[in-house]
C-alpha cells in the first residue's frame, strides 16, 4: 500500500481485475474514494464493450476511484473516459510518446491500440480502469514507445488529476487532434462507426447521420 499523492494506491502482484476489486471495496464501504488499485498481471481484465483486455505481465492495469463531488463542475459524466484519458495522453506526451487518443478512449500509437480507458458509476464515485502496454503486446497491437516507470507515471497522473482541470481546458487540446480519428472507427450498440463522418460536440459526444453518440464507456 502507498499514498504518493492524494490517492491511496495499493499494489498487486496479481488479481482476477483490478476493476471488479476497486468495485467491491467502494461498495462494501471497506475504504473510500480516492483509491487506487494497480497490479502487474490481470488474469480477467475488463475492456470496452465487455471486453476481455489482453493481460500480459509488466504492463499497467490500473483502476482507480474519484468523487463524484471531486470532478470538474463542467464535465459531463458520460464523457469522464474522454477527460481522464487524455489527461493520462498528455502526461505520456510530457514523457516523450507518440501516443495519441481515438475517440472515445483508446490509447494508439500510430495505427495500432496500445490500450484504453473504461468508466463506470459506483456510489458516489466514478471508476476508471486504464489498460496500457508497457512493455509487451499481442500481435495486432502495439506496445508504448517509451519506458516508464510504473509508480512515477502513477504519481504523475495522480497529481494531474488532483490539479482539477476543467473539461474545456482538456477539451480544447483534445479537439486539436481529433482529425486523426478519421481513418478509424468507433461502435454504438455493436454498430460500426466511421469516425471520418462525424462531427465532436463540445460536450465530447459525435453526431453521425443526425444522431448523439457519447462514450458510455
Amino acid at each position: 500500500m502507498g499514498k504518493d499523492s492524494f490517492v491511496q494506491i495499493l499494489y498487486l502482484k496479481e488479481i482476477d481485475s483490478t476493476q471488479n476489486l476497486l468495485k467491491k471495496l467502494i461498495k462494501s464501504k471497506e475504504i473510500e474514494a480516492p483509491f487506487a488499485v494497480v497490479s502487474d498481471l490481470q488474469s480477467a481484465g475488463v475492456g470496452s464493450r465487455d471486453n476481455t483486455w489482453n493481460s500480459q505481465e509488466g504492463n499497467l492495469f490500473l483502476s482507480f476511484a474519484i468523487k463524484l463531488s471531486d470532478l470538474p463542475k463542467d464535465l459531463k459524466l458520460e464523457s469522464a473516459s474522454i477527460y481522464f484519458s487524455y489527461l493520462f495522453k498528455s502526461l505520456l506526451c510530457e514523457e516523450g510518446s507518440s501516443v495519441w487518443i481515438k475517440w472515445p478512449n483508446d490509447f494508439y500509437i500510430d495505427d495500432k491500440k496500445t490500450g484504453g480507458m473504461i468508466t463506470n458509476l459506483e456510489g458516489d464515485a466514478i471508476i476508471c480502469g486504464l489498460g496500457l502496454n508497457l512493455v509487451t503486446s499481442p500481435v495486432g497491437f502495439a506496445k508504448l514507445d517509451i519506458i516508464v516507470d510504473k509508480k512515477e507515471i502513477l504519481r504523475k497522473y495522480f497529481k494531474k488529476i488532483d490539479e482539477k482541470f476543467l473539461w474545456k481546458q482538456v477539451f480544447s487540446k483534445y479537439e486539436l487532434e481529433f482529425y486523426k480519428n478519421k481513418n478509424f472507427f468507433t461502435h454504438n450498440q455493436n454498430t460500426k462507426i466511421p469516425l471520418e463522418d462525424v462531427k465532436l460536440q463540445q460536450d465530447g459526444s459525435i453526431i453521425s447521420n443526425g444522431e448523439r453518440i457519447y462514450s458510455r464507456r
